[in-house]
């Protein structure tokens, strides 16, 4: 076994992982991002990345590129929630909204603890660990390690997430993905060739301020297909929220290439009890399948803990999930 050297992205200091006819682009200085998934024997390039001239862009919104660590995910009515007997106050970052949003680890640096290269498999492990000094802590005030494990071999992509809460008191676990797929992912394909579905149930009714009501609005037709046969992630705009509803005993999106008949499957835990999903206004090239533990704004919502994906870690406690983005060919 040899260490995997550290390489460049575009001038970005990455982990490179390459094994099983994929290669992998980690960027530990901003956000732990994986910024590159690609199929290398066929030119696949799944992950929307920042061209060269795009990287200072990237580094003011990493957000819309590759897949961006959310603790805590998506927006917070004023900035502000309360849990037990702690209230917390994030800084308003969407004008907009009036909103908090996307947290505090997806754009700063994270640690590398192991990085490893074999023929057949290749893996880098990060690290977030806040403590008092930590630039998270003044807002949210909990000791805990968080570990990111992104893994390469000959069946894709594998994603392992492990939350440790390190303190004296329980802290909510909150955390989503914002993952951005690239459609049309293939050079020799354009967007009307690909269709999608996802594993959604009810679609959550949103207010002007993007935040839940506690209500579900009825599906669409269209919304209907993205269940079942599928349809295409451009149909319409979107920035809409779903609670998962698994099939066949797992949670996942699936991206058809019809033109070269092979299909992007994002298998994500069942922890994950939301998807967001959102389609940069329905903007040909790339959408962002959003797995989530918990429903956006979930502390300031009055519905069932269980039902919203609202869980707290006592101290020593530890929670995991993993994932998985693979290449398939297309079913009949």
């Amino acid at each position: 076994m040899k260490s995997e050297t550290a390489d460049l992205y575009h001038g970005e200091r990455a982990i490179w992982l390459r094994a099983g006819g994929y290669e992998a682009v980690v960027l530990p200085e901003v956000g732990g991002n994986l910024i590159a998934f690609r199929d290398t024997n066929n030119g696949y390039q799944f992950l929307h990345e920042p061209r060269p001239d795009e990287m200072p862009e990237f580094k003011k919104n990493p957000i819309i590129y590759g897949i961006p660590v959310l603790f805590p995910p998506n927006r917070y009515e004023d900035g502000k929630f309360s849990w037990h007997d702690k209230t917390y106050e994030f800084p308003v970052n969407e004008p907009r909204t009036g909103n908090h949003l996307h947290g505090f680890l997806y754009d700063i640096p994270w640690q590398v603890i192991r990085h490893h290269s074999e023929a057949s498999r290749s893996s880098v492990t990060l690290m977030q660990k806040v403590r008092e000094d930590h630039p998270m802590y003044p807002f949210f005030p909990h000791c805990f390690t968080m570990y990111l494990e992104y893994t390469l071999d000959e069946m894709g992509l594998f994603q392992h997430v492990t939350i440790h809460n390190d303190g004296t008191n329980s802290m909510p676990c909150l955390l989503a993905f914002h993952t951005s797929i690239n459609a049309p992912f293939a050079n020799n394909s354009a967007a009307a060739d690909y269709q999608f579905k996802m594993t959604i149930g009810q679609r959550w009714e949103l207010t002007e301020r993007m935040l839940p009501t506690g209500k579900f609005q009825a599906l669409t037709a269209e919304e209907k297909k993205m269940q079942g046969s599928g349809i295409s992630p451009f149909f319409e705009p979107m920035d809409n929220h779903y609670t998962a509803e698994p099939q066949n005993g797992r949670n996942r999106m699936e991206l058809t290439d019809t033109r070269n008949q092979v299909t992007l499957v994002y298998d994500v835990g069942t922890s994950y009890k939301q998807w967001m999903i959102w389609n940069n206004n329905a903007s040909e090239g790339f959408f962002c399948p959003e797995p989530q533990v918990n429903l956006v704004n979930a502390p300031n919502v009055s519905l069932p803990a269980e039902q919203i994906g609202l869980f707290s870690l006592a101290p020593g406690d530890i929670w995991e999930e993993t994932s998985r983005l693979y290449c398939k060919k297309a079913s009949e």
